[in-house]
């Protein structure tokens, strides 16, 4: 139990709860920071920033190595704790500590060249460039279902430019966000630069609106999203969303269909389909329909749903029971829709949030599993007559965050991407994070962008110097 005024009190409402979701054991609870903490917090978050932003840049370059190290050396005891709190496989686990020590490093040999100055040429002899300056703090609401990856992502590019960050993490992962608070105050970092808000929404409401808070990122739901986009626009401060997706994987005719069967599984059901940039919509061209079909769900069966600290798991539980009876309404509205059940579509009876990996047939639009994101581990099949239909169905959809198209054709598939309604689209792939790549969405999965070098200038001040020539 983490001493982040975790209690062992399970009464209490102001509280963020930690449980085992394979278990249904309470592994803590942490009290929700009092009014004068969360000052106390702010006061030393904006001493953080003005001591980070004066810190030379080959020292923040060290201290980012030095966490990546850090990272790496508390790997086992991180990963037994995302496993424990969220439900991930231990393996899974381990691949997103290393995941998080990888894109520090990147940020550090990278970022520097990203956030110098950058000169501008003018038909003249003045001397101009554009500086990309910090500034402030930036708070972050983050997500459970990559409880260090997601902050990482947005804290890595954040940081390095000189600003600092507050993080407001799902209650249930709490162990975790203080594990990363403790990696990064180890790694050297100045105390409160990076630092968790334990407190309730309307707390998080009046913190986005201080003047200590220069701008506010969040990964969430679409409701999340506009509530924190309405707040940060009345103070008239900047704001980046990622509210998740209804990802669209085309197959096409000419596509590889064991190739594409073997991603597709990877894709729908990794993290027990708890993925925001993840395949939930496999639209298939209507001469490999029956065989993708026939052989996706075989691939299927073949999943393993079981304790997530065995390695021959090959998912866990969902992260929390809500979670789970949400995602079965919604198979459950699908199929009364007209949807055809292939394989699963049952709580798995006993203890923990398991969930039976499930395929539905027959889906189309206006159907839940097909409007709706679905954060779990459920794949919808929809039949489409050709591929400009595939296009049409594909972008028929509220989110627009990623997509995967499956062609042996790639010049066609270049030309198809263009037209997909997405933040990013995968050929002959599926969905995933780079920290070279921007990841972001367009329609109502968000705006704004992370990692690469969109990340690592989203939250900084572009300030154009225009030194005029003196004769």
């Amino acid at each position: 139990m983490s001493n982040h005024n975790a209690q062992p009190n399970t009464n209490a409402v102001n509280v963020a709860t930690s449980r085992n979701p394979a278990t249904n054991e309470l592994i803590a609870t942490y009290t929700f920071q009092t009014a004068n903490e969360v000052e106390r917090l702010l006061v030393d978050s904006a001493a953080a920033f003005r001591l980070w932003r004066a810190t030379p840049m080959r020292e923040r370059v060290a201290a980012y190595h030095r966490l990546s190290a850090t990272l790496r050396e508390r790997s086992d005891s991180l990963a037994s704790l995302i496993t424990a709190e969220m439900g991930k496989t231990i393996g899974a686990a381990r691949a997103e500590v290393e995941k998080c020590a990888a894109t520090i490093e990147w940020i550090a040999e990278n970022g520097p060249a990203i956030v110098a100055d950058e000169p501008v040429s003018v038909d003249s002899d003045d001397e101009v460039h554009v500086s990309y300056l910090p500034i402030g703090t930036v708070l972050a609401v983050m997500p459970w279902n990559f409880p260090l990856w997601q902050v990482v992502r947005a804290s890595g590019p954040v940081m390095l430019s000189g600003n600092g960050f507050l993080l407001k993490h799902a209650p249930n992962v709490m162990g975790s966000a203080y594990a990363l608070q403790e990696a990064y105050e180890a790694a050297g970092f100045p105390k409160g630069l990076f630092a968790n808000l334990n407190t309730d929404n309307e707390t998080v409401a009046r913190t986005i609106e201080d003047d200590r808070v220069a701008a506010i990122t969040l990964t969430g739901s679409m409701r999340a999203g506009s509530a924190v986009a309405a707040t940060a626009g009345r103070a008239l401060k900047k704001s980046l969303l990622e509210l998740g997706g209804a990802d669209a994987f085309i197959v096409l005719a000419d596509a590889n269909i064991d190739l594409a069967v073997k991603a597709g599984i990877e894709a729908r059901f990794q993290n027990a389909g708890q993925v925001c940039l993840a395949a939930k919509r496999f639209i298939l061209e209507r001469p490999i329909a029956e065989e993708f079909t026939r052989k996706f769900v075989a691939a299927a069966k073949q999943i393993k749903v079981g304790d997530p600290l065995d390695p021959t798991s090959t998912i866990g539980p969902m992260a929390r029971h809500d979670l789970r009876d949400e995602l079965h309404q919604q198979i459950e509205r699908t199929i009364a829709a007209g949807a055809t059940l292939l394989l699963g579509g049952k709580k798995v009876e006993g203890i923990g949030n398991f969930y039976e990996p499930t395929v539905l047939a027959d889906v189309t639009p206006g159907m839940a599993a097909f409007d709706e994101e679905t954060f779990g581990p459920v794949a919808a099949i929809t039949v489409a007559d050709n591929a400009e239909q595939a296009i049409l169905l594909a972008n028929t959809s509220d989110y627009g965050l990623g997509g995967s198209l499956w062609t042996s054709d790639v010049a066609r598939a270049q030309r198809i991407a263009r037209r997909l309604e997405t933040g990013g689209v995968f050929i002959n792939g599926y969905p995933a994070s780079n920290a070279r790549i921007p990841v972001g969405g367009v329609k109502k999965s968000g705006y704004g962008r992370e990692l690469s070098h969109f990340g690592l200038r989203e939250f900084t001040n572009a300030q154009a110097v225009w030194a005029k020539a003196v004769d």
